[in-house]
């Protein structure tokens, strides 16, 4: 259900997550899970440490933009850091939906630092039976 537009596009995500870390002017993305699940198409975002209100889900025709922000836990001005390994900063990722995905109800839930997005599958684009007419539908042309 997701179309990927770009080959190299994901290749670029993990060597930018690699080699720089986001920042609030340059976000980094974001790890993310994305499986069907009967009629719904469910993505999970891996957003540890971020605050339920720091998070932003938007959704512009088919493409789903996620905004995250992790500030620093310790604010306090007698507090000198002595090691800082976790990530602070934006985080970003923008996913292009297709279209048999029903943009119009998606569900978002926060929990243990995953953000997880519940998207149903379009009901014009489930599977369906089409009847046939028989022959009563056939008529006789004279001429």
């Amino acid at each position: 259900m997701l179309m990927r537009t770009d080959p190299f596009r994901e290749l670029d995500r993990i060597t930018e997550q690699l080699l720089r870390p986001g920042t609030w002017s340059r976000p980094s993305a974001m790890p993310m899970d994305a499986y069907r699940e009967g009629d719904v198409y469910v993505v999970a975002f891996d957003l540890p440490g971020v605050s339920p209100d720091a998070i932003d889900v938007d959704v512009e025709r088919n493409m789903l933009t996620v905004k995250a922000e992790r500030r620093p836990a310790v604010s306090a001005d007698d507090v000198q850091m002595e090691l800082s390994e976790r990530p602070l900063g934006a985080f970003s990722r923008q996913i292009v939906l297709a279209d048999a995905l029903d943009t119009d109800r998606i569900d978002a839930d926060y929990d243990a630092g995953v953000l997880t997005l519940r998207i149903p599958i379009a009901e014009r684009a489930k599977p369906r039976k089409i009847a046939v007419g028989g022959e009563s539908r056939r008529k006789e042309i004279k001429g």
